[in-house]
């Protein structure tokens, strides 16, 4: 499925960092390519589909460790990121984290695509922590909430147990090169909720309409920015975009970071809003953000997406295959 696609069609979504595009929305004529990785990716995931959601899971777990991440170069890239960042991290250790991470980002594509199974499993999980209180009494206000995370655990399970307690969440999307296969995947993440801002020009009014409304934007904080700041994540610098401690510096918004924990049967999760960041000046609050997440990286380092070029372009840029 994935191997298909490759890099070409990966979408940065609060649904999906795997599928991500750089590029923005191009109207082209549908070509047989198109229609061709269209096909095959529909008839995997309908095959797939046909399995009772676990072993499904479980399935496409081992799929992505075994299959897809050594064909498609992932399993090079955990490896070369886990070395970049900590290089004395023994062989056994780092070999066993890439099975994991791996494993890891198998079932988040599953539950990605499977998003009634992924709203049931949102039901089961409560929100906890000290943001919980803190966007209640914003959306009581009728103040703007920015909700932000990172490719970790997943983010979905969070903002579709949002979603259920009450929060008007909407979330950015980038939208994708085969034009079949965005409408698909739309469908599908629009199934976990409601409203979807496109990036750039077409999603960026209904957007501030979204916040000024008072309504809460979900995002990510760990995409490669190439028009960003360099800021450490995980001792080394990285391109980070600071447009979301912006956007609450100009609409007085609360900035919540918040994580979906995956739990160690793999199924369910724990959802926690942590202290909002104070608001000073973007860069300070962008290295709070990321010094939130970093933290969380260090304590399950398994959870996190470390197959994207994160440090690419950084003052010392990691080698990439």
């Amino acid at each position: 499925m994935l191997v298909i696609m490759g890099h070409r069609n990966r979408l940065n979504l609060i649904g999906c960092p795997f599928l991500q595009s750089a590029m923005p929305k191009i109207k082209r004529p549908i070509t047989l390519r198109d229609r061709l990785e269209y096909g095959a990716i529909i008839a995997v995931i309908k095959t797939l589909r046909g399995l009772p959601f676990r072993q499904r899971s479980a399935t496409i777990a081992w799929l992505m460790s075994h299959v897809i991440a050594p064909l498609a170069g992932y399993k090079e890239r955990v490896h070369q990121n886990l070395h970049h960042v900590w290089p004395d991290l023994p062989t056994p250790e780092r070999n066993a984290l890439v099975r994991n991470i791996t494993r890891n980002t198998g079932r988040t594509i599953c539950e990605l695509f499977s998003p009634k199974d992924l709203k049931r499993m949102a039901a089961e999980t409560t929100l906890t922590g000290p943001g919980l209180a803190a966007l209640e009494e914003a959306h009581a206000a009728g103040r703007p909430t920015i909700a932000i995370s990172g490719h970790f655990g997943n983010y979905d399970i969070v903002r579709a147990a949002m979603i259920a307690h009450g929060f008007d969440v909407g979330a950015l999307y980038r939208h994708m090169n085969n034009p079949l296969f965005h409408e698909f995947y739309l469908n599908n993440i629009s199934t976990i909720g409601t409203p979807l801002f496109e990036r750039g020009q077409p999603g960026l009014g209904k957007m501030v309409r979204h916040l000024r409304g008072g309504g809460t934007l979900a995002a990510l904080i760990d995409v490669r920015a190439n028009n960003g700041v360099q800021l450490p994540f995980l001792g080394q610098p990285a391109l980070t975009a600071t447009s979301m401690a912006e956007l609450a510096l100009r609409y007085d918004a609360v900035l919540v970071p918040f994580y979906g924990i995956r739990q160690p049967d793999g199924e369910h999760f724990t959802a926690e809003l942590e202290t909002p960041i104070p608001l000073s000046d973007p860069t300070t609050m962008t290295n709070a953000l990321n010094q939130s997440l970093e933290a969380r990286v260090r304590e399950t380092p398994e959870q996190w997406f470390w197959i994207h070029n994160r440090w690419k372009g950084g003052a010392d840029d990691a080698p990439q295959s």
